[in-house]
């Protein structure tokens, strides 16, 4: 089993690309879906030959693609060996990485009893029970759900918030614009691991990064 590394030394090694969660993300801009669709051709033969394969998503006018390995549920060298490898082939073909544009989005539900709504959710989304509390998306395309136990009902908030969490610098960025917005701020409690906002009618989400995390 590879070594699990930590997130600081994974975005240490790899300056074109962003940490989210438990995976590491680049998007690169190829300004066509033709360029883009040979960028993922080479990235095939990349992967391939390593035998570790990335998700990769295509659009028009980018490539998003994203590492894990999935045998430790984390980040290791096999990751950042084929990161690079990847950052290299995008430099050759003249394409270049957007760093604020990666993100990862997730849905938080808080829960009195876990067990008994969390059934609920899997069977509306068509999720898979990923464990440890999370439903996922068997595709890897719909943002994955978590479950926060409550103590005690808390009738004068939602239940249900947003996570977007973003590269660790692009965050004040990123709640400055959804204050300037109409939102305010909530809770900075557990800065930089992630801050609280709400919108005008008090709709909550929280703005993450892998940043102050155990």
């Amino acid at each position: 089993m590879s070594e699990l590394l930590q997130h600081v030394d994974v975005q240490a090694e790899l300056p074109g690309w962003r940490v989210l969660l438990d995976r590491v993300h680049a998007t690169f801009r190829t300004g066509s879906f033709a360029k883009g669709a040979e960028f993922i051709a080479r990235i095939t033969e990349l992967a391939e030959d390593a035998n570790h394969h990335p998700d990769v998503d295509l659009r028009y006018p980018a490539v998003h693609i994203s590492l894990i390995s999935h045998d430790v549920g984390g980040l290791t060298m096999r990751d950042i060996n084929l990161a690079r490898q990847i950052s290299q082939l995008a430099e050759e073909l003249g394409i270049q990485p957007d760093l604020h544009r990666p993100q990862a989005t997730e849905i938080a539900i808080d829960a009195l009893d876990i067990s008994s709504v969390k059934p609920f959710w899997q069977a509306v989304f068509g999720y898979q029970d990923k464990g440890e509390g999370d439903l996922v998306d068997p595709l890897g395309i719909g943002p994955a759900i978590w479950f926060q136990q409550m103590d005690e009902p808390r009738p004068q908030r939602n239940r249900i918030h947003i996570d977007v969490t973003v590269p660790h610098d692009v965050a004040e960025e990123r709640m400055a614009a959804a204050i300037d917005a109409g939102g305010h701020l909530v809770s900075d409690d557990a800065a930089p691991a992630f801050w609280v906002l709400a919108d005008a009618e008090g709709n909550e989400a929280c703005i993450c990064t892998w940043q102050g995390r155990a």
